[in-house]
């Protein structure tokens, strides 16, 4: 019996979501691991928790009307999503002590939880119309959500500095780019987005981007 359109819709979307709660399952395992054998690593325990913020609640988020399946688009929200299945988990060189890294992902995680809030159950991870949120966080700058992905990073990447992880999150940050760059590109066709946007002049970082 040939399915619908929206059955397979549903289909795709159940398997995208239980393949993420997989993956984030496997990297929570191997990092709490390590942490074990480690406990005064904050900063691993708060990488997971990143993780969970970021793909957890990603998974009870609301369908929306239109998404961009684009293969751009999708590289760059599933390289800049996942990234972390990628970082190096044993210890590295400490930039700066542990506490003032945990303390960036900790202020990255508020600003997170806040940018959310703001949006309720409109987000996700691949570019999407979910409406214009123009209120809490979105007050301050149109993608209020990097600021926190940066702050988080830069904490656990400064405690855990080595080859690799400069590599990861090197990519990271411009598959982050690119992915706001996917955001706009198809908010842009939204008469009140771009009212929006007239509003609010900075993209992340007030004053600079």
């Amino acid at each position: 019996m040939p399915r619908t359109p929206a059955a397979r819709e549903f289909l795709i979307e159940v398997a995208c979501r239980s393949a993420s709660a997989a993956l984030l399952g496997i990297f929570a395992y191997g990092a709490i691991r390590q942490w074990l054998a480690a406990p005064a690593r904050i900063t691993l325990v708060l990488l997971v928790v990143t993780a969970f913020v970021t793909v957890g609640l990603s998974l009870f988020s609301k369908v929306p009307a239109r998404r961009d399946w684009t293969p751009m688009a999708f590289l760059f929200s599933v390289g800049g999503t996942y990234y972390f299945l990628a970082v190096q988990l044993t210890p590295g060189t400490h930039l700066i002590p542990e506490w003032a890294g945990a303390t960036l992902q900790v202020l990255g995680l508020v600003w997170q939880l806040f940018a959310k809030a703001s949006l309720r159950r409109a987000f996700g991870i691949l570019p999407a119309n979910r409406g214009v949120v123009s209120g809490g966080a979105y007050r301050f700058m149109r993608h209020p959500m990097y600021l926190g992905y940066f702050l988080t990073d830069i904490g656990f990447l400064l405690v855990n500095f080595d080859v690799r992880n400069v590599i990861v999150y090197g990519a990271q940050f411009a598959l982050q780019a690119g992915r706001i760059w996917r955001e706009e590109r198809l908010l842009s066709d939204d008469e009140r987005y771009r009212a929006y946007r007239q509003r609010v002049r900075y993209r992340v970082l007030p004053g600079l981007f």
